[in-house]
């Protein structure tokens, strides 16, 4: 395969005034990607980024072929966390802002939708709440389907308290939108037909727990598939290029893998799986904006991907071996798949962009310029046996690129916890290898991505089996060589935080640092707050008390798993990070595990980031947290 540079010499793509040195400040780590969100117009003769650089936030779109720009905006006006093109000359930005809503207690994060003009260069926002549609809701940013001729979008939005409906959105100009198909209370997704027509609507109802999925049948809504459940265990994804069968995404009950299924909108049966796997999940589909299916999206440490054109799959291999040790993650594509827009990160690499075209690749830039390959510290495939027999899968970054003798370590948990880590620049990670740590990442039980039984496992294990599985991979390391006990810190955010607190009171001697990020010390007071928000009827609800007690829900357990009770046992220095607007673990969590632990006078650092969410995504809070945790870990290690 044929490897060539593109000749672009922007602004854009020039590198900071510091060199790759071996060393590279913290600075350079806490900073957001110069470039990232990079997409590719049908065509691809465009490419849209977002740039962050020398204190400008920009959305770009140039000229493939000439170099030059088309249009420039002010990106820190919408924030965007997501961007694709629908059409040559429209660019849909996808964001989540936090805000207030008139009437209505507390700060929300709301996702919206926005759609960038090139021709006029002008920006206007798809829906808002409060015009033509409800007022009080904040899940805006959704884009169901483009309407042929490119004029409208068809998004679902809560027309009245009481109606959740498909409205048809207008692309050119700023207009109260129109109910395109009317929905009802438990509506929560529609499908069209590749003429945009509703051919179906999926429906969750909290207090009954019936899923159901109705199919329109000469003008009726007919019941296809209905099933009672606390919480959904299908997800029905999109529809066939036939308009004939749904697709979904449900376990295989052979090998308890999500697998790829479709089911007939007819009959309502279920096909035998066309994506399944016995060491994988499908995670997801490789769609196009009109929703036609080119494949899935799997489940592993690395990205990877099955198509149903065996070409795709070839070329994908090819691909792979152009960089063995990292993540090559497929961002975007033309509608005819033969341009893609490929995004590379791992050992060796912080994120770069390339096209393919015609059998080669096109570098488009890099996400991150201060990192020279040497700066990129290498991540290495691990696993070890839990104290049950479990086979817990594990990342490990290596300091020096080489395995270490009784190193310093970070331990660093994953967020979720129905989530896991993936090989790519994971800019904690990769800060605190810079600084001559080992970071462990162990995939607890409990973990995603590693079959259903790994998932199942974890379930009414916080602060028990899988707090275990994490004391467990340090010993094992420790046993390997690895790890210097004496000096081990845990660190996370969120579920991480939370296991990092329970780290610290419940196995007290094993670490001589915390740092808990926007993280739960009271499972008591989450569920009290879940409740408060959602209603005890909601299915969120029903999840987090499976999730967390596995039926074994009461105070008492949950007491027992939550680190503020427990605060005299904890003896290593703490510091507690967490953003004032967090909307997913609220700020309370830690303000009040810093009361506890003051009260005790324990050694305790509290810093709240001004405006900040659960993500760490703004500049000036990433950089504040990440200066703090050096010189906490400079003191403390």
């Amino acid at each position: 395969m044929k490897l060539f540079t593109s000749i672009l010499v922007l602004f854009l793509f020039i590198s900071p005034t510091f060199a790759a040195v071996n060393k590279l400040p913290v600075e350079a780590f806490a900073s957001l990607p110069e470039k990232s969100l990079m997409t590719i117009s049908p065509s691809a003769n465009r490419i849209a980024f977002r740039a962050v650089q020398d204190g400008r936030d920009l959305i770009a779109v140039l000229d493939r072929k000439t170099g030059q720009y088309i249009a420039v905006a002010d990106a820190s006006q919408v924030d965007p966390r997501a961007m694709y093109f629908i059409s040559e000359d429209k660019v849909i930005l996808r964001t989540e802002q936090n805000v207030r809503i008139g009437g209505y207690r507390g700060r929300h994060d709301m996702s919206t939708a926005f759609v960038f003009n090139l021709n006029n260069q002008k920006i206007h926002q798809l829906l808002t709440a409060g015009y033509g549609i409800f007022k009080g809701q904040t899940a805006l940013g959704n884009v169901s389907g483009i309407s042929k001729d490119g004029k409208y979008a068809y998004m679902p939005a809560w027309k009245s308290q009481g109606e959740y409906s498909l409205m048809k959105v207008n692309l050119e100009k700023r207009r109260e939108p129109r109910v395109y198909q009317r929905g009802t209370a438990d509506t929560i997704d529609f499908f069209l037909d590749k003429d945009n027509q509703v051919i179906a609507r999926e429906r969750y109802n909290n207090k009954s727990n019936i899923h159901r999925v109705q199919a329109r049948v000469d003008g009726e809504w007919v019941d296809v598939f209905k099933e009672e459940t606390p919480y959904m265990t299908k997800g029905f994804v999109g529809v066939t290029p036939d308009g004939k069968n749904l697709v979904v995404r449900m376990q295989n009950q052979q090998n308890w893998r999500w697998s790829y299924f479709t089911m007939s909108l007819s009959t309502g049966e279920f096909s035998e799986p066309l994506f399944s796997y016995e060491d994988k999940d499908v995670e997801g589909m490789i769609a196009s904006v009109d929703n036609k299916i080119y494949g899935v999206t799997l489940s592993g440490f690395k990205a990877d991907y099955e198509f149903f054109d065996k070409k795709l799959n070839a070329r994908m291999r090819g691909m792979k071996k152009l960089a063995p040790g990292a993540s090559i993650a497929i961002h975007d594509f033309s509608p005819d798949m033969s341009k893609m827009l490929f995004f590379i990160e791992g050992s060796g690499f912080s994120g770069d962009y390339f096209l393919y075209e015609q059998g080669g690749l096109e570098f488009l830039g890099k996400s991150r310029s201060a990192f020279a390959p040497e700066n990129v510290a290498t991540i290495q495939v691990s696993e070890f046996a839990a104290r049950d027999g479990l086979t817990i899968p594990t990342l490990l970054t290596l300091p020096n690129g080489e395995i270490p003798k009784k190193a310093k370590t970070i331990l660093l948990p994953h967020g979720g916890p129905e989530s896991y880590d993936r090989i790519g620049f994971d800019y904690l990670a990769q800060y605190f290898a810079s600084q001559g740590f080992l970071v462990i990442q162990p995939q607890f039980r409990g973990s995603k991505g590693f079959g259903s039984r790994h998932l199942q496992l974890g379930r009414g294990e916080w602060g028990r089996k899988m707090q275990d599985d994490l004391t467990d991979a340090v010993k094992h390391y420790a046993e390997q060589g690895l790890v210097d006990l004496d000096n081990v810190c845990i660190v996370g955010a969120s579920y991480g935080g939370y296991a990092a607190l329970a780290g610290a009171a419940f196995t007290p001697e094993l670490y001589k640092c915390v740092i808990s990020i926007n993280g739960v010390s009271d499972v008591e007071r989450m569920m009290v707050t879940e409740r408060r928000d959602h209603g005890s009827h909601h299915w969120v609800v029903s999840y987090w008390e499976d999730v967390i007690s596995n039926g074994d829900f009461n105070d008492d357990h949950l007491e027992s798993i939550s680190p503020i009770n427990f605060v005299q046992s904890i003896k290593a220095p703490v510091l507690l990070i967490h953003g004032e607007y967090d909307e997913v673990v609220p700020l309370k969590q830690s303000e009040n595990m810093f009361d506890e632990l003051e009260d005790l006078e324990k050694n305790v650092t509290f810093v709240e980031l001004d405006k900040g969410n659960h993500y760490l995504s703004q500049a000036e809070n990433r950089m504040k947290a990440l200066q703090v945790i050096d010189k906490f870990l400079k003191k403390h290690m």
